[in-house]
């Protein structure tokens, strides 16, 4: 059962702005034609360089394909009047959010915004344990990140379904201990479809 929805403070967020406290991972960028790392759950070198978005070609406007989608907001019990768009606010002083963060008390469930699989689970430093997950056409990947915990069972290649609890809230990763919440968000696959890159959508305007 949940606990008492924690509203997001607006004094934490704009601190956490300032000094890169929620700098969650988007896209892990690889040279082209790299290949993913095997295994389901790895760990970034400490000395990994901060990820970037790999370039790509977005097409007329992925917004508004995705807002027909009416997606499912990805954290349970979530109104969309909670959401605050931080995509474009800055992290570590030198790259753009280009997410979401969702507060919400430690072990909210997590659902998929909509049918797809999973393409990867991914330990890394700054994202923790995290999600990347396709859409039924493998033409978006959303990211999930900073969970407590996967939900049971859940495994590279699984089919999920628009509604389905595939995690908890928590704080891996670099989220503020304290602070548990869940950093979400969307990006356009390139052509390799690989699960680490991609061209990030707003998901503020997507699912507000």
């Amino acid at each position: 059962m949940r606990g008492t929805r924690t509203r997001p403070a607006v004094g934490w967020l704009v601190g956490a702005a300032a000094t890169g406290f929620l700098a969650g991972v988007l896209v892990m960028s690889a040279p082209r034609g790299a290949t993913p790392p095997a295994g389901e759950r790895e760990l970034l070198a400490p000395a990994a360089a901060p990820p970037t978005i790999a370039p790509a070609t977005v097409g007329a406007d992925p917004q508004a394909d995705l807002r027909k989608r009416h997606l499912e907001l990805p954290v349970q019990g979530l109104t969309r009047d909670e959401l605050r768009d931080t995509f474009e606010e800055m992290r570590g002083g030198s790259r753009r959010h280009e997410a979401i963060d969702i507060l919400a008390p430690r072990n909210t469930p997590v659902v998929a915004v909509e049918d797809g699989r999973v393409a990867k689970l991914f330990l890394s430093k700054p994202g923790g344990m995290t999600i990347y997950q396709f859409d039924p056409t493998s033409t978006y990947a959303y990211y999930y990140a900073h969970l407590e915990r996967y939900a049971g069972g859940l495994k590279d290649g699984d089919a999920v379904s628009r509604g389905q609890v595939i995690g908890y809230v928590g704080t891996s990763g670099n989220a503020p201990p304290d602070t548990p919440h869940l950093h979400f968000a969307i990006f356009k696959l390139t052509e390799a479809k690989h699960w680490w890159q991609g061209t990030a959508i707003d998901p503020y305007r997507v699912l507000r």
